[in-house]
C-alpha cells in the first residue's frame, strides 16, 4: 500500500514492531523470551508486538529505551505514522458530514 503526498510515492512506513525484532532482538542474538525477561514483559505481549498484533504502548517504548537505548521518541514517531496510514487507508469509508455551525458563519 501506498499513498501519495506532496507529489511523492511513500511505503507504508515501517512497524515499529518490525523493526524492533530485526534490529534489536535478532541483532542481539536474543530470544523473544529473553528480550521479554530483559524488559520485565511477559513473552506473549513482546510476541504480539514484535509480530505486528498490537501496537507499541508508550510504556513498551520507555522499555526498548531503557534496555536498549532505543529513543522512545522515535519508536513512538514510527507508531504514529503507522497509525496514519491505516487511517489514510480507510478515511473515504468514514462518512462524517461537516458541520457548519458558529465556527464557520460569516460575518
Amino acid at each position: 500500500m501506498y499513498t501519495k503526498q506532496n507529489g511523492f510515492k511513500l511505503d507504508q512506513p515501517a512497524a515499529p514492531g518490525r523493526f524492533l525484532a530485526e534490529e534489536i532482538i535478532a541483532a542481539e542474538g536474543l530470544t523473544i523470551t529473553e528480550a521479554a525477561a530483559i524488559l520485565g514483559v511477559t513473552r506473549p505481549a513482546l510476541s504480539a508486538l514484535l509480530n505486528g498484533r498490537s501496537s507499541l504502548s508508550v510504556e513498551m517504548a520507555i522499555r526498548f529505551d531503557k534496555a536498549f537505548g532505543v529513543k522512545m521518541e522515535t519508536l513512538l514517531a514510527m507508531q504514529t505514522a503507522c497509525d496514519l496510514a491505516a487511517a489514510r487507508a480507510k478515511f473515504n469509508q468514514i462518512k462524517v458530514e461537516r458541520y457548519v455551525g458558529k465556527m464557520n458563519e460569516k460575518t
